[in-house]
C-alpha cells in the first residue's frame, strides 16, 4: 500500500471517529478498530517493503538459474551431437563425453530442485501478502458497520423493550445484533442474560447455560453475574445435570450471601432436599 493512501485512510477513520465520539461505548469501539486498523497498517507497510526485497532477489534467482538451464540444455544438445558424429571412431572420447552429459544432467537436476524452492518461497510470500490485505480488508468493514450501527443505547433499549413485551424473536435479534457491534460494552453481559432468559423460557437450556456462561466469564462483576449464575444452576437442574446445578446454586449462596438469588437458591435447594452447605 502507497504512503499517501495509507494517510488518507488514516483521516477518513479520523473522520469517522469524530462521527462517533459522542456514544461513549461506540467510541470505546472505534479507537479499538482504529488500532487494529493502524497495527495492520504498520504491518502491511512493513510486509510490503520486505516483499519487494524479496521479491526482487528471487527473480534474480531465477533469472539466474533460468538462463543456467538454458546454457545447460544448449550444451547437452551440443555434446550429443558431437557424440553421435565421433561416436564411432572414438571409443575413449565418447565415454569422456557420456560422463559430462551425466554431469549436466545432474546440475539440471539441482537447477530444478533450486527453482521450485524459490517458486514455493515467492508464493508462501504471496500468501502472506493477500492473509494481511484480507485482515485489512475485515476490520474495515468491521469498521464501516460500526459506523452504520444505531446508537448503542437506542438498539439496547428496543431489545429490552421487546424483551419485556414478550417478542422473543425480534428481542433475540436486537441483543444479537447489539452484541456484533458493540462486544464490550457495560451491557453487553446484560444481553447475553437476556439471550439466555429467552433460551430458559424456550426449553433450550444447553443454550441457555452458555449465555449464562457468557456473563460468568465476560462480565464476572457486571450487575447480572449474580443472575445469571443463579439461573445456569437452574438450567443444569432442568437438563439432569442435579449435581452440577446445585454447585452453582451453593455458588450463589457463597459469593452473594445478601443478594436476592441467595434466598432463591436456598430455596431452590430446600425444595431439591438439598443442604445449601457443603463445597462451592
Amino acid at each position: 500500500m502507497k504512503p499517501h493512501r495509507i494517510t488518507v485512510l488514516i483521516a477518513l477513520v479520523a473522520i469517522l471517529w469524530l462521527g462517533v465520539a459522542p456514544v461513549g461505548a461506540a467510541s470505546k469501539e472505534m479507537i479499538q478498530l482504529q488500532t487494529q486498523v493502524q497495527q495492520l497498517q504498520e504491518q502491511m507497510t512493513a510486509m510490503q517493503r520486505s516483499f519487494d526485497e524479496r521479491m526482487g532477489v528471487m527473480k534474480n534467482l531465477v533469472e539466474q538459474d533460468t538462463d543456467a538451464v538454458n546454457k545447460a540444455v544448449n550444451a547437452l544438445n551440443t555434446l550429443g551431437g558431437v557424440l553421435q558424429k565421433q561416436q564411432t571412431d572414438a571409443g575413449t572420447r565418447s565415454d569422456q563425453l557420456s560422463g559430462q552429459i551425466q554431469a549436466l544432467n545432474d546440475t539440471m537436476d539441482e537447477l530444478k530442485v533450486r527453482l521450485a524452492k524459490v517458486t514455493k518461497q515467492l508464493e508462501d510470500m504471496q500468501a502472506a501478502q493477500q492473509s494481511i490485505q484480507a485482515q485489512q480488508a475485515q476490520q474495515s468493514a468491521q469498521q464501516q458497520a460500526l459506523k452504520d450501527a444505531p446508537p448503542p443505547d437506542v438498539l439496547y433499549n428496543n431489545a429490552l423493550r421487546d424483551y419485556t413485551g414478550g417478542n422473543n424473536d425480534l428481542a433475540t435479534q436486537e441483543f444479537q445484533q447489539y452484541l456484533q457491534f458493540y462486544p464490550n460494552t457495560d451491557l453487553a453481559g446484560n444481553c447475553y442474560f437476556y439471550l439466555g432468559e429467552i433460551q430458559f423460557r424456550q426449553g433450550n437450556y444447553q443454550a441457555a447455560t452458555q449465555s449464562y456462561d457468557q456473563v460468568l466469564q465476560n462480565f464476572p462483576s457486571g450487575n447480572k453475574a449474580a443472575s445469571a449464575q443463579l439461573k445456569k444452576g437452574l438450567a443444569l437442574i432442568e437438563l439432569g445435570k442435579q449435581d452440577d446445578g446445585v454447585a452453582e446454586l451453593r455458588h450463589v449462596i457463597q459469593r452473594y450471601p445478601k443478594a436476592p438469588e441467595a434466598l432463591q437458591a436456598r430455596d431452590k435447594l430446600r425444595k431439591l432436599g438439598v443442604s445449601a452447605a457443603g463445597r462451592g
